[in-house]
C-alpha cells in the first residue's frame, strides 16, 4: 500500500550529521500537525482522549534539542546507511525532532513504578494547559472505532512500528533502525506485532486521529463545583495557620531547637514566660514548714539570662528533632502546668545547664556553652513527687560519659564519698562550689564493670543519709534494716552488708528508684561446719509506686579482703517485681538456693523470716525443719518446692 503523502525525504538521519536548532525549530513549524497526529497514535490509548491531545501537543512542543547544535547517531550497534554522494533534499532536522517526539511517547506509555522517579512524559503536561473544557478529536466512522481499538491493544513499540509504516512509510530496516534510536530493545518483535493489525494505512489519516482539529466540551460540572469548594476551603484554612504562625512574639525560627508552636493558650503561654519563674530566696528553707524541693533556693550564676531561660522553656514545651530526652518510667513529658520554680541555671563543666521543679517533675535542660543550635540539647525529666527531707537531699545537674556532679540541698553541710565494695575505707571529701555543685567524680550507672561504686554521703547536720546514681536526675537512698523501720547505713556491720550487696544495684538502674532498703532477715549456719551465711532481701521502690523489685540474695562466707581491699558479691537467690514482699505490707520473704560445701556435698539451703513457723521442700529434694531454716542433702542439678508454714497457720510460697 502506497504511504501518506507529503512524508518528508530522507526520514532516516546520516550517522553523525550536525543540525542547527534553527533547522528542527522550521521542521516542526512545518511539520507540527504530522507530529502531533505521531504522538497522538503511539501514546496509549488508556490516557483518554482529552490527556491524549494535550499530551501529544507537549510532545511535540518539547522536541527542540537544548542546545544550539546536535549531532545525529543511530542506535548502539545499529549502523545507519550513508547517504550516496551529491544527494540533495534531506530534513535531518525532521528527523531528529521525529524522534525526540517517538521516544518520549514511548516512555509515556510506561507504568509508574514506587521506587522509581516517574519521568516527565508519564507526567500530566504542564503546556499546553486548558482549563474548564474537554478537547478531543472528530468521531470517525465503525473502520477507524475498529482501528483504535486494534491499535490499543499493543505494546507502546508496535503502534509506533505500524505508525511509522504506514504514516511515515517506512520500510521496515528504516522502522527498526528509528525504533532503536527512540529505545526499543527489540524493534524486530514490533514489528512482528504490528503485523497483526489489518486495518488499511489509509485511516490513519482520518480526522478521528488529528488532535489539531477538535472538538470542545464541558467536563463535569457538579464535580468540578464541589472540587472548587474544597480548594477555596484549603486556602482559607492555610491562610489562617500561616496568620498565627506568623504573628509577633512566636515565630518558626525563635527557638531553633524547639518544634513549631502548634497551640495558643494563654495558661500555657505564661509558664513559658522568664518572667513568670517562681524564684525562692536564699534563706527561705530555715523557716519552711516543708522541707523539700520547694525549700531550695534559686542558685546559679545565669539566673537572669532571659535568653536561656526562654529556651530552656521552649524546648521543655515543644522539643524539636535534635533534643535528646530521656524520662524515668511514669513521668509525664508534657509541657509545664503553670510557671514552675527555677531550681538552677548556671554553667556546669562545658554545658549551660537549667533545673526546673513543678510539684510534680524534676526537669533539667543542657546546652552547649556558646548555644550552638548544630548541637543540640539535652531535656530530663524525672519524677519526684512526695519527696521529704529524706529525698530531697541532691539532684543530678551535670552527667558525663563517666562521671556526675550533684546540686545539694541548702541544709547539706559536707559531701564526702564512699566506695561500697571497699567498706573498711574511709570516705573522703568532696567540694562544692559556692551554688552546692559538687566536683565531677566517676558514675556507677555507666560503668561497664562493677569494680568500685562511688556513693555520696550528705551530711544534713542530725544525719548522714547515703546516696547513689542510678542513671537519673534523682539519686537513691540507701538504707538498711527491717522494712518496718529502715535507718541509713552507718556503721561497718551496715556498710559490710551493703558491700556484698552493691553490684546488684545494675538490676534496677534507671526505673524511677526512689530507695533501695537491704535487710539481713536470716543468720544460718552452714553444713560441715562451713562457717555462717547471711540472707538478706534488697527492695527497690520508686517514686511513682509501681514497678518495685525485690531481690533475695545469699552471702555465703568469703576470704576477708586485704586491707583497703573489695569483697566479692552475695548471689541472688529469688527475685520478684511488682510484689509486697520485703515491705511494709507483706515484710515476709522465703528463699532458698542449691549449696555445694567445701568437701564437694551439696544442699538445698533455705531461710525465712521471723514469721515462718517451719519450712517445707519437695520435688527433687524432700525435707523439713522447724523454724525458719532449713539444710536438706542433695545432688547436683537437683530442683526442689519450697514452702513455708507461718506461726498462724497459713503456707506461703517462697520469693518468684
Amino acid at each position: 500500500m502506497r504511504p501518506l503523502p507529503e512524508v518528508p525525504s530522507a526520514a532516516v538521519p546520516v550517522d553523525g550529521e550536525q543540525v542547527d536548532v534553527e533547522q528542527a525549530e522550521a521542521a516542526l513549524v512545518e511539520h507540527y500537525p504530522r507530529l502531533v497526529r505521531l504522538g497522538y497514535l503511539v501514546l496509549p490509548p488508556s490516557l483518554g482522549r482529552n490527556r491524549r491531545v494535550l499530551t501529544a501537543h507537549s510532545l511535540a512542543q518539547r522536541s527542540l534539542p537544548p542546545g544550539r547544535r546536535t549531532t545525529l547517531a543511530a542506535a548502539d550497534g545499529v549502523p545507519l546507511p550513508r547517504r550516496p554522494v551529491g544527494a540533495t533534499g534531506a530534513e535531518p532536522g525532521y528527523a531528529l525532532v521525529r524522534q525526540r517526539v517517538l521516544r518520549t511517547a514511548l516512555q509515556a506509555g510506561l507504568p509508574l513504578r514506587r521506587p522509581a522517579w516517574p519521568r516527565r512524559a508519564q507526567l500530566p503536561p504542564l503546556l499546553p494547559l486548558v482549563w474548564g473544557l474537554r478537547l478531543f478529536p472528530h468521531s470517525g466512522g465503525a473502520d477507524e472505532l475498529a482501528l483504535d481499538q486494534a491499535l490499543s491493544a499493543l505494546s507502546g513499540p508496535a503502534r509506533a512500528a505500524h505508525v511509522l509504516r504506514g504514516l511515515e512509510g517506512l520500510a521496515d530496516g528504516e522502522v527498526r533502525r528509528v525504533l532503536a534510536a527512540a529505545g526499543v530493545a527489540d524493534p524486530h518483535a514490533a514489528l512482528m506485532e504490528a503485523d497483526a493489525v489489518a486495518a488499511p494505512y489509509a485511516l490513519l489519516a482520518s480526522p478521528e486521529f488529528d488532535p489539531c482539529s477538535l472538538q470542545a466540551r464541558p467536563p463535569d460540572l457538579l464535580r468540578r463545583r464541589r472540587h472548587a469548594k474544597a480548594a477555596l476551603a484549603a486556602v482559607a484554612a492555610l491562610l489562617v495557620c500561616g496568620a498565627l504562625l506568623g504573628l509577633p512574639g512566636n515565630g518558626w525560627g525563635r527557638d531553633l531547637t524547639s518544634a513549631p508552636l502548634y497551640a495558643r493558650n494563654p495558661a500555657s503561654e505564661q509558664a513559658l514566660e522568664p518572667t513568670a519563674l517562681r524564684r525562692v530566696a536564699p534563706a527561705y528553707w530555715k523557716r519552711s514548714p516543708r522541707t523539700d524541693f520547694t525549700a531550695w533556693p534559686t542558685r546559679g550564676d545565669r539566673t537572669d539570662d532571659a535568653r536561656l531561660l526562654r529556651r530552656a522553656l521552649a524546648v521543655w514545651a515543644r522539643p524539636g528533632a535534635s533534643v535528646r530526652s530521656s524520662t524515668t518510667p511514669g513521668t509525664p513529658v508534657g509541657p509545664p502546668m503553670g510557671s514552675p520554680q527555677l531550681l538552677y541555671a548556671g554553667e556546669v563543666g562545658t554545658a549551660s545547664v537549667v533545673l526546673f521543679y513543678d510539684g510534680l517533675r524534676v526537669v533539667r535542660y543542657a546546652e552547649a556553652r556558646n548555644a550552638d543550635p548544630a548541637r543540640g540539647a539535652a531535656l530530663d525529666f524525672a519524677r519526684v513527687d512526695s519527696a521529704d527531707a529524706t529525698s530531697a537531699d541532691a539532684l543530678i545537674v551535670s552527667r558525663g560519659r563517666r562521671t556526675v556532679r550533684y546540686l545539694t540541698a541548702p541544709w547539706v553541710r559536707g559531701v564526702s564519698v564512699r566506695n561500697l565494695l571497699a567498706p573498711a575505707r574511709a570516705a573522703r571529701l568532696l567540694h562544692r562550689n559556692r551554688n552546692g555543685v559538687t566536683d565531677a567524680l566517676p558514675s556507677p550507672a555507666t560503668a561497664a564493670r562493677c569494680r568500685s561504686w562511688p556513693a555520696v554521703e550528705m551530711n544534713a547536720g542530725t544525719s548522714t543519709r547515703l546516696l547513689t546514681d542510678l542513671g537519673e536526675l534523682a539519686p537513691a537512698r540507701l538504707t538498711s534494716g527491717s522494712p518496718s523501720a529502715p535507718h541509713d547505713v552507718s556503721g561497718r556491720a551496715d556498710r559490710e552488708s551493703w558491700a556484698r550487696t552493691a553490684c546488684l544495684l545494675t538490676a534496677v538502674r534507671s526505673r524511677g528508684v526512689r530507695s533501695v532498703n537491704s535487710w539481713p532477715y536470716a543468720r544460718q549456719w552452714l553444713p560441715e561446719g562451713n562457717g555462717y551465711a547471711q540472707w538478706l532481701c534488697t527492695r527497690a521502690e520508686t517514686w511513682r509506686g509501681t514497678g518495685s523489685r525485690v531481690l533475695a540474695q545469699f552471702q555465703a562466707p568469703s576470704t576477708p579482703p586485704a586491707a583497703g581491699g573489695v569483697v566479692s558479691p552475695g548471689a541472688v537467690a529469688a527475685r520478684a517485681e511488682d510484689s509486697p514482699a520485703c515491705g511494709v505490707r507483706d515484710p515476709r520473704v522465703l528463699a532458698g538456693v542449691l549449696w555445694k560445701s567445701r568437701g564437694g556435698r551439696w544442699y538445698v539451703l533455705a531461710a525465712g523470716s521471723q514469721e515462718f513457723a517451719s519450712l517445707t521442700t519437695s520435688g527433687g529434694v524432700g525435707g523439713r525443719a522447724q523454724g525458719h531454716l532449713l539444710a536438706v542433702p542433695a545432688q547436683a542439678g537437683d530442683r526442689a518446692q519450697l514452702s513455708g508454714l507461718l506461726a498462724d497457720g497459713r503456707r506461703v510460697g517462697a520469693l518468684r
